[in-house]
Formats: structure tokens, sequence, C-alpha cells
């Protein structure tokens, strides 16, 4: 499986998870929803090792890695959640969505060949998800004051990048099921030692808890396909094919919730996806 197919399936995983981090976002607390979906994804990520007898030995030097790649993970889910309890849609998914941009100039950094036109694609593909997004979700929520949005976005985006950066790393010098093992353990104890030093709750309810569960799938899911593309070609691409994210989310939204899609906006979806098919040439 390619790269850009492992970021396709992310970006639903995601997709249907961002959109359930804005139902529950404002029911649950934060940091225990947060804790429930990462532990649901490290119980995924553990009998998905068992069951593909995925236990290699990780050398050192990937270690490292992996632990930033835990850190930074925590700081983009933290900074998604922020940014989503608060919304709107329209103004959060395009920022969040530009994580590729630096994924892409991480990889030029390191050696990889990224063409001009490829560049191109990457910057035609935000385009879309900006327009579907921005065209999205009128609301009251527009109302809100937005610094703190922007900031929260910001932080999810430049988290996003480094995890991916980090993650990938960590692949491509050991396997990447024990890499992802560490990535995602790390997020889950600096999020516990959170939790107890402000003294917040570590139960969601139980109302959200079946919820949060299905999240935590999917979550895993998503992770799981980023790190994997580490090791295999054009690894950035995974990077530039989960940015739809937001953009699925909105579809998602259409498609079950029963909200509005204009023409502009699957205008913007076509331009996404030809984006994207062109880099999958």
């Amino acid at each position: 499986m390619s790269a850009l197919s492992l970021g396709l399936i992310a970006a639903l995983a995601w997709g249907f998870h961002d959109i359930c981090v804005r139902f529950v976002s404002q029911k649950a607390p934060l940091m225990a929803s947060l804790l429930t979906v990462l532990s649901t994804g490290l119980l995924f990520h553990f009998a998905f090792m068992i069951v593909t007898d995925g236990f290699h030995e990780t050398p050192a030097n990937a270690v490292v890695p992996a632990i930033l790649a835990g850190v930074f993970f925590l700081i983009a889910s933290l900074g998604l959640y922020g940014a989503f309890q608060r919304g709107p849609v329209r103004l959060v998914a395009p920022i969040i969505a530009s994580f590729p941009i630096l994924s892409v100039l991480w990889a030029a950094f390191t050696g990889a060949n990224v063409t001009l036109v490829e560049w191109l694609a990457v910057l035609v593909i935000l385009c879309g998800v900006t327009i579907v997004a921005y065209l999205s979700d009128q609301s009251e929520d527009d109302n809100l004051p937005k610094g703190i949005t922007i900031f929260f976005a910001a932080i999810a985006s430049l988290g996003y990048a480094s995890t991916f950066a980090f993650g990938q790393m960590a692949a491509e010098m050991s396997h990447h099921l024990p890499a992802t093992l560490i990535t995602r353990s790390t997020a889950i104890v600096l999020l516990i030692c959170g939790i107890v030093v402000w003294k917040l709750p570590f139960w969601p309810g139980r109302k959200s808890l079946g919820l949060l569960m299905l999240m935590g799938l999917a979550d895993g899911v998503a992770l799981l396909c980023m790190i994997s593309a580490g090791g295999l070609p054009k690894a950035e691409y995974a990077a530039v094919a989960a940015s739809v994210f937001g953009l699925i989310t909105i579809v998602l939204a259409w498609g079950f919730l029963k909200e509005k899609m204009t023409f502009p906006q699957w205008v913007g979806c076509a331009v996404a996806f030809a984006g994207i098919g062109y880099l999958a040439l």
C-alpha cells in the first residue's frame, strides 16, 4: 500500500473522529475524553500487534524520535480538541490542514526530491480544503473570539507535522508497530501526569463513553497508517492526503447529519481530490 493510500485511510478515520469531537467536546470533560480516546487507541494497537505478531526489537536510536512523536502527538491532540471545542469548523479545519506544508518542507530538508509541480499539487489540495471549510458552518459560533481558536488550531497543525516527522523517522529506523506503541504510550503517560497535576477528572461520563471508544479506534487506525508510511517512498504524501480530514468531516456531516453542501463546496472537494489524484500518478 502506498503512502498516499495510507494517508487517505487516515483522513477517513480522522474525519469521523473530528465530527465526533465537535459533539463530545461540548458535553464531556476535554482531558478525560482525550484520555479515553488515546487509551482505546492504545488497546487497539496492542491487540493489532498480537494478531499480526508485531512485537519486534526497537533499536535504541529509534526510541528518542518515537518518544518525541508522542510528545507532539499529545500537543496536537490538545490543540485539535481545544480548537474544535470552540469552532467553527470553517475557521479551524484549514489551519490544521496546513500541516502538510511543514511535512513537505521537512522532507525536502532531509533530502527528498520535491518538485515544483508537487508543491503546486499540495497547495491545490489545501485550497480545496479551505474552500469547503470556509463555506461551511455559518453559525452563531462566528461570534466567539477567534484568537484563541486560531492559536489552538495552529498548535495542532505544528504538532501533527512534528508527530509525523519524528514518528516516520522512528519507523524508518525500526518496525513501525513498536515505534507507534512507544509514541502512543508516551502521549498517554504525559496526559495522565497533566490530569493529576491539574486535578482534573479522569471519568468522561457514561453517556459519552461508547462514542469516545469509537473515536479511539478511528484515531488508532489513523496514527498507525501515518507512522506506517515512514518506510515507504514519498512518505510525505501520507501527510498531504491526510490533510483532507477536514473536508471529509464536512462531507460526513452532509451524509449523516444532513448538513447542507453547496455547489462551490463540491467544487472544493473536486479540486482537493484532483490534487491528490495527480500525486497518485
